[in-house]
Parts: C-alpha cells; sequence; structure tokens
C-alpha cells in the first residue's frame, strides 16, 4: 500500500535532529575559545557570536523541520480518532512547544555570548525558554501516561520518559554542577525535545504512530 504524503514527512523529524547535532558539535569550530563543557549551546548561535554563520547554516533545516514534523503529526492523530484524548493533546501540546520554540528564538535571540541577562531581548530568550521547557514536561507527562494505560503500548511512553528524565538532568543538573560543567548538563535538555521529536517522525514515518494503540479506549 502507498505510504501517504503526511507520513513521508515524519523524515523531517529525523532531519532535524542530524541538524541540529551538526550545528551542535561543528559550529565551535567556527568559535574561537568556546568550551562546550561549560557554555549554553545558544552562544553559539549569539548575534556577536563568531560561530553565528555557521550556525545559521547548519542548523536551517532544523528550524523548519522540527516544527513541519511536530506539526504533522499532531494532524495526523486528529485525523486518527481511535488515539486517546491523552495522547492527542501530548502531541498538540508538542506541537505547540515546537511553535514557540520557533518563533520564540527568532524574536529574542541572545545579543551577546557568554555574558549576564540584562537586555530585553536577552530576558524575552528567557521567558521562551521557560516556556518551552513547561510545554515540553507537560505535554511528555501526558505521553507518559497516555502510553501505560494500555499494556502492550507503551513504547512512546518509554521514549516520553527517557526525554523527560533528561529534560529534568539537564535542568536540575545546571543548578547542581560547577559552572565549569554547565554546558555538559545543558546539552541533556536541548537534546531532549529534539530527539523526541525524531523519535515522532519515526511512528509517523512508519505509520505507528495510530496504529501503536489502535486497539485502546478513547477516553
Amino acid at each position: 500500500m502507498k505510504k501517504p504524503f503526511l507520513n513521508w514527512l515524519g523524515l523531517t523529524g529525523i532531519a532535524a535532529l542530524i541538524s541540529y547535532a551538526a550545528a551542535v558539535f561543528l559550529s565551535p569550530l567556527a568559535y574561537p575559545g568556546y568550551n562546550a563543557l561549560a557554555q549554553a549551546v545558544s552562544d553559539l548561535s549569539a548575534q556577536n557570536a563568531p560561530s553565528r554563520m555557521l550556525w545559521n547554516t547548519l542548523a536551517a533545516p532544523y528550524n523548519i523541520c522540527s516544527v513541519v514534523c511536530s506539526t504533522c503529526a499532531a494532524i495526523y492523530v486528529s485525523q486518527n480518532k481511535t488515539n486517546t484524548r491523552l495522547l492527542r493533546a501530548g502531541i498538540y501540546m508538542f506541537c505547540i512547544m515546537n511553535w514557540v520554540s520557533d518563533i520564540g528564538y527568532a524574536m529574542f535571540p541572545l545579543a551577546n555570548s557568554g555574558k549576564e541577562i540584562t537586555s530585553f531581548g536577552e530576558v524575552g530568550h528567557i521567558v521562551v525558554t521557560a516556556l518551552v521547557v513547561i510545554l515540553s514536561i507537560a505535554s511528555l507527562l501526558l505521553l507518559i501516561i497516555a502510553g501505560f494505560r494500555k499494556p502492550g503500548k507503551k513504547s512512546i511512553g518509554i521514549w516520553a520518559i527517557i526525554a523527560l528524565v533528561m529534560m529534568l538532568v539537564g535542568a536540575l543538573g545546571q543548578q547542581a554542577v560547577p559552572p565549569a560543567y554547565f554546558g555538559t548538563v545543558e546539552r541533556f535538555s536541548v537534546f531532549a525535545a529534539v530527539g523526541f521529536n525524531a523519535v515522532l517522525g519515526f511512528y509517523l514515518f512508519s505509520g505507528t504512530l495510530e496504529t501503536k494503540i489502535k486497539t485502546e479506549k478513547t477516553t
């Protein structure tokens, strides 16, 4: 049976992960003195960062593909009403998080890398980050509950747990570790959402985003 175009767009989630990983690991090559152990990923794309041009080039597919993938996943589960309301709500919220992230960070980029947050734009950047974290955690919690409500249908719940643990390790670790290792734990958080988006993309592409839970009773 021919795969619908909507399912093919699930590959954009995997493309987003590859693009983001390339930006995170290769952009420091254009940033002399950048310390990946201590500095945040956002320092690489700050307006005054020497790596900004390389970051924008490498992360361009990520900026588009992350939104496309999560939006297509939301459309897919919306069309397949056999999915539980909790799972649909979780994916809708994850989609909203990606839109907030894409638009918010474009509107409020860091003006300067590696300095204290003082300007309006930089405060906006922090507010966007807080919204992204809140939406991410809420969506993953919903998906964990939805995935474990039916025995044998919990794979998406397991992936959501992995993403949530990574996110919490990053968020809590930033307060617990010395400043010299801030960047190390922060990367757990930034890769959690990008990685889970790739998981959703794989489910969408394979056609199992719906069939994994199609026998569940709609709540």
